[in-house]
């Protein structure tokens, strides 16, 4: 991964890590109940977009890299991976 690219995505999960303190913060300070929902909503919001750029990173390298390779078992076993991911995801 390049650095900036890494650098960016390290930025977006230190600021996630940043609104889960301040939703505990809200939590013992007893904020109102919506204030604490829309924070966390923000949260998962910022996770999904984290997940999108991430699997954008592993698509475009990781993915292709493997699919290009001349090694099946290798084709196999980052195609089983995606789709450990997703069937994961949509357990949910």
């Amino acid at each position: 991964m390049a650095a900036d690219e890494k650098k960016r995505l390290v930025n977006r999960a230190r600021s996630i890590q940043g609104h889960m303190g301040a939703v505990t913060r809200m939590l013992e300070e007893d904020a109102y109940c919506i204030e604490i929902i829309k924070q966390t909503q923000a949260i998962e919001k910022a996770l999904e977009k984290l997940n999108a750029l991430i699997l954008e990173q592993h698509l475009n390298h990781c993915v292709t890299t493997a699919i290009r390779s001349n090694k099946s078992a290798e084709r196999e076993r980052v195609i089983g991976e995606l789709m450990d991911v997703f069937q994961t995801a949509r357990k949910k």
